[in-house]
């Protein structure tokens, strides 16, 4: 089906699919063993999947001002929604009926706050795991396209299912897992799994691309890659302090970034996706 022809603001229906995360409780195993060097087994009581309330959304809250859905509708506006729908439909039929529930998009702009409690003021795309809401900030998005033309378009696409990626991380515990022992570890090892956590994140959005290559082949979702990881290296340095900068698209090479990306496109298969066991972590 063309991607005109998908309803932006579509909910995506339960599906019965095969539960294709159910090995990620594993992750958050290795995750365990990798940074406490004890069996995780014990410690999530004998290798339940640890419970994770994110996986529901937070209670619904007044949008910023300035800020806005997908209920207005321009040409980017569009687009983008449409994308997320596509993602949100795919993720779902992943889970058990009523285990996910997909994030939603916010548009904002530089000038503006961007809604998000723990980023008010905010800059580049990004995703809220208070609100479980992804933001699209418009100028980034008008930055990519006016410098890199068609490939702008597919960074739009990108920045959107990368972040729906780390939304799977939340939903799955993933997250939870990372944060528990972040604090314990030297800043050399927080930055491996930073890095790790964005190349997952690559993973999944070459999973959803592998399944809708009618909606966006692999080469334009690695030239949307290279585009948003070349203007959030170019943002780096520009933009003042106490301002959340599209910095995580910049985090590892690119090389690491597209062999994760293609990794998932390739597979098609999130279980596939699992960066961590290649970590070295000393404590």
């Amino acid at each position: 089906m063309p991607l005109d022809d998908r309803d932006a603001a579509e909910q995506p229906k339960r599906g019965t699919g095969r539960y294709v995360l159910g090995l990620f409780g594993l992750i958050g195993l290795i995750l365990s063993a990798l940074l406490l060097g004890f069996n995780p087994l014990s410690f999530l009581g004998g290798g339940e999947k640890p419970r994770v309330d994110r996986a529901q959304k937070a209670p619904e809250q007044g949008k910023a001002p300035g800020t806005y859905g997908c209920e207005v509708k321009t040409t980017a506006t569009t687009y983008a929604c449409q994308i997320l729908a596509s993602a949100n439909a795919t993720w779902t039929k992943a889970f058990p009926p009523g285990r996910y529930q997909g994030p939603e998009l916010v548009f904002y702009t530089r000038q503006g706050r961007s809604g998000c409690s723990t980023a008010p003021m905010a800059s580049g795309p990004f995703f809220c795991p208070t609100d479980t809401k992804i933001y699209l900030d418009m100028d980034f998005t008008t930055e990519v396209s006016q410098r890199f033309g068609a490939s702008g378009k597919a960074a739009q696409a990108y920045v959107i299912v990368h972040a729906v990626g780390h939304h799977i991380q939340y939903v799955t515990g993933i997250v939870d897992q990372v944060e528990q022992y972040d604090a314990k570890l030297p800043e050399a090892e927080k930055a491996k799994l930073k890095i790790a956590k964005e190349v997952q994140a690559d993973c999944y959005a070459g999973v959803w691309a592998a399944q809708h290559k009618d909606l966006l082949t692999g080469d334009k979702l690695e030239a949307g890659l290279r585009a948003a990881h070349r203007v959030a290296e170019d943002s780096l340095p520009k933009l003042g302090s106490g301002r959340l900068v599209p910095e995580q698209f910049a985090l590892g090479s690119l090389t690491e970034r597209l062999a994760w990306l293609r990794r998932g496109l390739q597979a098609a298969d999130p279980d596939k996706c699992d960066p961590f066991p290649t970590i070295r972590i000393k404590p």
